[in-house]
């Protein structure tokens, strides 16, 4: 027998065991979806809605310009009979494909999307359709801006699932692997779909990462620290200095507590920790608790008081310095800004300087994740936290994942179900996923008062906490604001309209490449992303871009050089704790490990 040829025997006993394996998958399906809790209408997206209100807009418009609509019908059936015609002749004169004048698109990598006709056929109709939808929505008349952007959305959404690529019959990578592993492929691929509905109770949620390549705190968050102090919502770790002197005023980063803060520690090449640390700075790093349902009646002012006055005030009682530097990361930066303006109000002289990393102080422009902030969303956000009293993880990641659905939604279950690959050992993508809940008043506070209401910039209004109405423009202290500029959650020019809104007279804003965390964790050595720095504040932030200077390379270095005119003078370096703050847990400590199943 030549090495070419099968074994009927082998391949017998291959398809049995086969059929086997599915007999087998089949049954843990069934038992895996049987676990999926329903989900409320509202909190399933509040898509149906627009497409109502986009189909009235469409009728409207007919009626009022019939020969507009039908333009666009007409010049949208003409293409698509054109490639048809097209198609055919080449077939029929074996000419391969015609001529094909749609953009590029990083979906359709195989050659055969551009040299078989049939595949090439069904990724010109699928454009030429795509093509067709936008612009239809771009043209309807009748919609509110709000309605618009989320009909556009939603629109979008409808054209990415429907891709060609995300089906296995009109998928020639996965077809293709299907024959060359005579179908091992095809069952990898179920199996790996029945292990995430496994381990997501019944939700389809696609694995990013290999969650056995990865362990906090043994080869990820492994920056050398302690943790010094812990209450019910933080636990505070210092970490271990790399220099002989250190600046006399310490450091406190606040990370967001919607995912875990050791994306600024993943590895020691790009760990913005370690960076710090080597810079001769003292720093202290808030790791906050990830709730279960009894953190129910925990809201904004419980992560102010338990959370930014207890760090604030522990640092200042280790180190003796009457004010601290802080840091504020996404959501944290936010509440920063709200615990400054709070300060400002009690007369409270704690503070230094503040640095805003991907921060929104203002709402007034909510950006692409505003398609998730109308009532008829945060209504079923409210219906739900009221039931269980968090908002479980599931909710903010999914919701985030669909800002970029072919790359984290889409791409990988491609490649994971159809292609039947094993999850990458991706250290991102694992801290991707390793998310967090959100106790439930919390959540309905910060959507109602902050992203929908905009109270804390918005004009006369003012944020309740503590008994007190905090203001953007209370804001004094000196400060840093980065933001990125391809950031889909926090956009970087409702950063800028926030910051030039504060009522600092030493204001910088720099603006980094890339997006909402790829342009933070962006260390020098790398040399990937540069940054603009404008040392105007122009009303409009496309005029503050455009009169901005350019620089290559890594924002770190700016900003650590403006960290240090405000740290004062060099002292040598600091033991770890003091009497009063013993060594509670090396870090990353305790409060980082795990999610509480709700």
């Amino acid at each position: 027998m030549t090495t070419n040829e099968v074994n009927p025997n082998e391949s017998s006993e291959k398809l049995k065991e086969n059929l086997e394996r599915i007999e087998e998958l089949t049954e843990r399906f069934a038992a895996a979806v049987a676990k999926k809790q329903a989900i409320r209408p509202s909190l399933q997206g509040p898509g149906q809605d627009y497409y109502t209100k986009s189909l009235g807009a469409y009728w409207t418009e007919m009626m009022k310009h019939p020969g507009k609509v039908l333009e666009d019908q007409v010049e949208y059936w003409g293409k698509t009979l054109k490639h048809a015609v097209d198609a055919q002749k080449a077939l029929i004169a074996n000419e391969g494909v015609p001529e094909d004048p749609t953009p590029k698109d990083p979906r359709f990598r195989n050659p055969l999307w551009d040299t078989h006709p049939y595949f090439n056929y069904l990724k010109q109709q699928y454009l030429i359709t795509s093509e067709a939808m936008k612009d239809a929505v771009e043209g309807l008349e009748g919609l509110d801006p709000q309605d618009r952007k989320r009909v556009t959305y939603f629109t979008q959404q409808m054209v990415d699932m429907m891709s060609p690529t995300n089906f296995l019959a009109t998928n020639p990578d996965a077809l293709e692997k299907a024959i060359e592993t005579e179908g091992q492929s095809l069952i990898d691929g179920l199996e790996n779909m029945i292990r995430d509905l496994e381990r997501n109770d019944g939700e389809l949620v696609v694995t990013l990462s290999d969650p056995d390549a990865f362990k906090v705190g043994e080869n990820l968050g492994t920056a050398e620290g302690q943790v010094i102090y812990r209450n019910r919502m933080i636990e505070l770790i210092q970490y271990k200095a790399k220099t002989d002197k250190v600046y006399e005023r310490p450091l406190i980063i606040f990370p967001p507590w919607i995912n875990k803060f050791y994306i600024l520690d993943l590895k020691p090449e790009n760990s913005l920790i370690r960076w710090i640390v080597e810079q001769g700075f003292t720093l202290y790093v808030v790791s906050w608790v990830n709730p279960d349902t009894s953190y129910a009646d925990v809201g904004m002012e419980d992560y102010v008081e338990d959370g930014y006055f207890a760090a604030i005030d522990e640092v200042r009682a280790i180190t003796g310095q009457d004010k601290v530097n802080v840091v504020g990361y996404c959501i944290a930066g936010t509440t920063l800004a709200i615990t400054l303006s709070l300060m400002k109000k009690r007369k409270e002289d704690k503070i230094n300087s503040a640095t805003f990393f991907t921060a929104l102080t203002d709402f007034s422009d909510q950006g692409e994740v505003g398609v998730f902030l109308d009532n008829d969303f945060v209504d079923g956000i409210e219906e739900e936290v009221t039931d269980k009293g968090v908002l479980p993880s599931l909710y903010m990641s999914r919701t985030f994942s669909y800002l970029r659905s072919n790359d984290l939604i889409y791409g990988p279950a491609i490649k994971s179900y159809m292609m039947g690959n094993a999850p990458p050992a991706f250290d991102l993508l694992y801290w991707n996923g390793d998310s967090t809940n959100l106790p439930g008043r919390m959540a309905v506070e910060y959507l109602r008062g902050l992203c929908q209401d905009d109270k804390f910039a918005g004009e006369g209004k003012g944020f309740p906490i503590l008994g007190t109405r905090t203001r953007i423009e209370d804001v004094e202290v000196p400060l840093c604001a980065i933001a990125c500029e391809t950031d889909h959650i926090a956009a970087w020019k409702s950063s800028y309209r926030g910051m030039r809104k504060m009522g600092s007279d030493d204001k910088t804003f720099i603006l980094t490449e890339s997006g909402h965390i790829a342009g933070i964790v962006n260390p020098p050595s790398k040399k990937k992303y540069g940054h603009y720095t404008n040392e105007d504040w122009p009303e409009n932030p496309e005029d503050w871009q455009a009169g901005a200077d350019k620089h290559e390379g890594s924002w770190w270095g700016r900003w650590g050089k403006w960290l240090a005119k405000r740290s004062g003078k060099k002292i040598p370096a600091r033991e770890i704790g003091d009497s009063g703050h013993p060594a509670l847990a090396e870090a990353p400590g305790t409060y980082v490990i795990g999610c509480p199943k709700v």
